[in-house]
């Protein structure tokens, strides 16, 4: 997972200024949490990972990776979707930190997440149940 995230983040980190070869790993490790984290499969292999965190507001998108080679085929659309069912039916709201420039924030917005405040690095994205 660490090297996928490593491999998905680059393009972005590097745009801006910010990729580490040692941060990038090291801080999916840090945060890594085994009981809200799902892998994902395609085909019989491991394809990504995604994590759905409990906060006292709202739960929170996490370390979302799909192999790049995997990408915009619809796959990362199937998982968000499951994931979005299960807490439209909870009724919690859904909270995302996404990468200035990021192709993801553009799949985030076509499932209803909206731009709630923005830095100079992180997009921070909000969807209520829907």
């Amino acid at each position: 997972m660490v090297e996928l995230r490593a491999r998905v983040m680059r393009p972005d980190l590097e745009r801006l200024g910010r990729f580490d070869e040692h941060r990038v790993r090291q801080r999916l490790r840090d945060a890594f949490a085994p009981g809200h984290t799902s892998v994902v499969v395609a085909d019989g292999s491991f394809a990504g990972c995604v994590a759905l965190r409990p906060a006292e507001d709202a739960q929170w998108l996490e370390h979302f990776y799909l192999d790049p080679a995997l990408q915009g085929r619809g796959l990362g659309s199937a998982v968000l979707r499951g994931l979005l069912d299960r807490t439209d039916a909870d009724g919690d709201l859904v909270r995302l930190n996404v990468l200035q420039g990021s192709a993801a924030q553009r799949l985030y917005e076509r499932h209803g997440f909206s731009v709630e405040h923005e830095d100079p690095v992180d997009v921070f994205m909000v969807r209520r149940p829907g």
